[in-house]
């Protein structure tokens, strides 16, 4: 059952230097008990996407739909939408030392949330609720760490009281905005287990953001890859990682270190993310594709179906059929650039390749040409 349906939701904002389009038209949906991975750069319009949908972004031009439940979030009133974040779906922020008080001890700020949403509950009762849901997440002797503050607590702590604080309510759903970003590989593995174990035992949607593609291949069903605030790819996290379409998402891929290469070169993506403000014209990507065709130039793509799931979409003018990192995926590329790349993309290809050497670019002679 699809609980969030998310459609052609727009986000932009009034600036002293312009209109920033931080979100472009992207739509997708998260069924019960599932887990959608939002992948991206910093800048993608990953979090901006997912507060909106909580009323967090004030001062936003907003159009769209995103029905939660059968009511439409964009529609809520401040008042209706008290009763949605944190009772119905829940969010876990990057740096937890900005989002606990420093003030109050961690154990009260839990028993504050649940009262503030149920007055029926009394003092004691959600004292002991709070021990509970901090010893669920794995905080040893919780019953005396529930009135320490929060810089008492280690990194991974503060971040397991924040999966507590948003399990207080049993949500319909969890959005995690990068909650391993800050933590050592170790203790991101534990968040990312308990996170998993606690979906299971409660059914609950999670959305996952992150940058990190090995986040997204541990916990993700599908996965969402957006750049410049519009959605790049979407499949299931197997199609992504093995027959990836869209030459974002297989550059992602190809600049993730092998464990077992240490010697191998990494593959960057050349330049850096376009301002979102001023977005270059046709595929914002291309002028960092090593695959620019001259269609590429001045016509966006819009998501279509690639693959043969019928569940992959992606947002490339590259044939359906180029898609994995096979050789027999690579010669269709190939041929696409060979037959509509001229003088106009070939300039922008040049210039992608000087720009990183030893960067994948097709169709190019010495530094910079594909290996």
């Amino acid at each position: 059952m699809t609980l969030l349906e998310v459609r052609d939701l727009t986000v932009s904002f009034n600036t002293a230097d312009g209109v920033v389009q931080a979100v472009r038209g992207v739509s997708f949906g998260v069924d019960a008990g599932r887990t959608l991975g939002i992948v991206g750069e910093s800048g993608s319009g990953k979090t901006v996407l997912t507060q909106t949908l909580l009323g967090l972004t004030p001062g936003a031009d907003i159009s769209g739909s995103a029905r939660f439940d059968e009511r439409d979030l964009l529609q809520l009133t401040e008042e209706e939408m008290r009763h949605i974040r944190g009772e119905r779906i829940s969010v876990i922020f990057q740096d937890p030392l900005t989002s606990l008080h420093p003030l109050y001890k961690v154990g009260w700020q839990i028993s504050e949330l649940i009262r503030a949403h149920d007055k029926s509950v009394s003092k004691k009762d959600a004292a002991e609720r709070a021990v509970e849901l901090l010893s669920r997440v794995g905080i040893p002797r919780a019953e005396r760490r529930v009135n320490d503050y929060p810089h008492q607590f280690s990194g991974g702590m503060r971040q397991r009281a924040m999966i507590a604080m948003a399990l207080a309510l049993s949500p319909q759903m969890i959005i995690a905005d990068e909650p391993t970003t800050a933590l050592d590989a170790t203790v991101q593995a534990q968040i990312l287990d308990l996170l998993l174990r606690l979906q299971r035992e409660s059914g609950t949607a999670l959305i996952m953001i992150t940058h990190d593609l090995g986040v997204v291949a541990d916990i993700a069903d599908e996965v969402l890859v957006m750049y410049a605030g519009r959605a790049a790819e979407k499949a299931p996290k197997r199609e992504v990682f093995y027959t990836p379409h869209h030459p974002y998402t297989k550059g992602l891929l190809e600049s993730i270190p092998s464990s077992s290469a240490a010697g191998d070169r990494l593959r960057p993506i050349a330049g850096q993310p376009p301002s979102l403000i001023n977005l270059p014209s046709g595929c914002k990507f291309h002028p960092r594709c090593g695959y620019v065709m001259d269609r590429c130039l001045s016509e966006e793509p819009d998501l279509r179906q690639v693959g043969e799931s019928g569940f992959h979409n992606s947002a490339c003018w590259l044939p359906a059929g180029a898609a994995g990192l096979s050789e027999e995926a690579e010669e269709l590329r190939e041929e696409a650039v060979h037959e509509e790349r001229g003088e106009a993309a070939a300039e922008v290809a040049e210039a992608v390749a000087a720009d990183v050497p030893g960067v994948a670019v097709v169709g190019i002679e010495g530094e910079g040409a594909a290996e």
